[in-house]
């Protein structure tokens, strides 16, 4: 398969946490928001729209968060003009990055990313620099306790995924990004809890790192995605599971 996206583990575990998920929320409904003034607010005829809905009940978000932001998506944004950016660095150890911006001011957006990357000892590169190391893929999160091995892959196979990897404590599914809606609607027919449904950027093969490299990474990564105008991270760093719980630790 594709490199795996460790971020999006590691990102899962620290949304779990009450001082983030104010953040994450405000992400998902900026979404939500975007996608509802761009191609309307018709769930069925807006993959978009679907898929940052997705993203939210996922979250725990409540349907009335949802619902007001569909609504303020399609009665205007009050003057705001969001601009979607992709911004392209290196990080430490020389780790592709990968920063998805949402934002109404791009001068504020552009300088914040780059003083991280200069913290951080990596660097903001130019466009198309990293982005040919990622493909574009339909991505779900299952926790393990929900489901067995044989239920998943029967569900994923159905819905024409790519990919199924098990992480140590999730199942993770890969498709191509049109596939996504099929393999939401599966595992929802049965009834299995998705952590994230969504498309990310997945790496094509990941760097390992370790040591001081490591630990700035997580730093960089973690920082970029509490900038109010990063919609979302992709990297494709690995760091072993030991000294993983060490550096978190």
């Amino acid at each position: 398969m594709s490199g795996h996206n460790k971020w999006s583990t590691i990102k899962h575990k620290k949304g779990a946490a009450d001082a983030k998920r104010g953040k994450l929320f405000s992400k998902i409904i900026k979404e939500i928001t975007v996608a509802a003034r761009m191609g309307g607010g018709d769930i069925e005829g807006n993959a978009r729209l679907r898929a940052a809905i997705s993203s939210g009940k996922a979250s725990n978000m409540p349907k009335d968060n949802i619902d007001r932001a569909i609504k303020k998506g399609t009665g205007g944004l009050d003057g705001v003009s969001f601009e979607e950016i992709t911004y392209e660095g290196y990080g430490p150890g020389g780790v592709a990055v990968l920063v998805k911006v949402l934002t109404d001011n791009k001068n504020r957006a552009v300088a914040d990313i780059r003083h991280l990357f200069s913290k951080y000892n990596g660097n903001l590169g130019e466009t198309g620099c990293v982005n040919w190391m990622f493909d574009k893929k339909g991505y779900a999160s299952v926790d393990k306790h929900l489901v067995d091995e044989e239920t998943i892959y029967d569900i994923a196979l159905s819905a024409g995924a790519d990919d199924v990897s098990d992480t140590g404590e999730t199942f993770e599914i890969l498709t191509v990004p049109e596939d996504i809606e099929g393999l939401r609607t599966a595992l929802e027919a049965k009834g299995i809890k998705y952590n994230s449904l969504e498309v990310q950027m997945i790496p094509q093969t990941n760097v390992r790192l370790t040591g001081k490299p490591a630990q700035q990474a997580l730093k960089l990564l973690d920082a970029l995605e509490d900038l109010e105008d990063v919609q979302a991270v992709s990297s494709n760093f690995d760091i072993d599971d030991e000294e993983m719980a060490q550096l978190q630790g």
